[in-house]
């Protein structure tokens, strides 16, 4: 008879994602999870798709971090810095966001779908903004805490 108690890889699967979407890190991944792919449909409806390409890869690359981070793998590939490379990685996603979203809006006209990404795009470069500022935040205090002494006294 099969053990009912025990639970499956997929119900911890599904655990760890209902608990990691509630902490602060999780659900500004997920918001620009979802908000890249508004955009990405705002891009598709347009006449000029080619902006979508920013959307498309940026949403990949919160999908992998949302991941790496639910499952904890940062904490088990220790070989790259996580903390640096998702702080470039809102870093670049802001900035990139923010120039091809003003680009839409300002050249848009007669296009109501690429307006529309273009304003949804620069809602997505302030939020990949303050995830910059977040993560930038944690560098500072985790450098501030770990920082040696230069005391030469005895």
């Amino acid at each position: 008879m099969a053990d009912t108690t025990a639970s499956s890889p997929a119900a911890n699967c599904v655990e760890k994602l209902k608990s990691y979407v509630k902490t602060q890190k999780g659900f500004i991944l997920a918001a620009e999870i979802l908000i890249s792919f508004i955009i990405i449909i705002c891009y598709a409806a347009s006449a000029y798709g080619g902006y979508s390409a920013v959307a498309i890869c940026e949403m990949i690359f919160a999908m992998v971090f949302f991941g790496l981070f639910m499952m904890e793998m940062d904490k088990q590939i220790q070989v790259i810095n996580w903390v640096w490379t998702d702080l470039f990685r809102a870093g670049i996603g802001a900035v990139l966001y923010i120039i091809t979203s003003l680009i839409c809006v300002i050249g848009g006209a007669g296009d109501g779908a690429r307006i529309a990404g273009g304003v949804f795009g620069l809602i997505a470069g302030i939020l990949f903004a303050y995830d910059t500022y977040t993560i930038f935040l944690q560098v500072k205090s985790t450098r501030q805490h770990t920082a040696a002494s230069t005391d030469d006294g005895v």
